[in-house]
């Protein structure tokens, strides 16, 4: 399998992911919100910044 490097918003969205957990019960919901507003702008298409992809 090749790697591939992730770009700011990837590890950004990653990074919201692990700490969802940590931040139960506060900030918890905040944090869920955040982490799919990244994701959201990820998937969006046309992409937002096509200069990151």
């Amino acid at each position: 399998m090749n790697e591939v490097p992730l770009n700011d918003a990837e590890l950004e969205l990653i990074e919201a992911i692990r700490n969802i957990r940590k931040a139960y019960p506060n900030g918890y919901e905040n944090l869920v919100w955040y982490a799919q507003q990244l994701f959201d702008e990820l998937v969006e298409m046309p992409p937002v910044d096509e200069d990151d992809y």
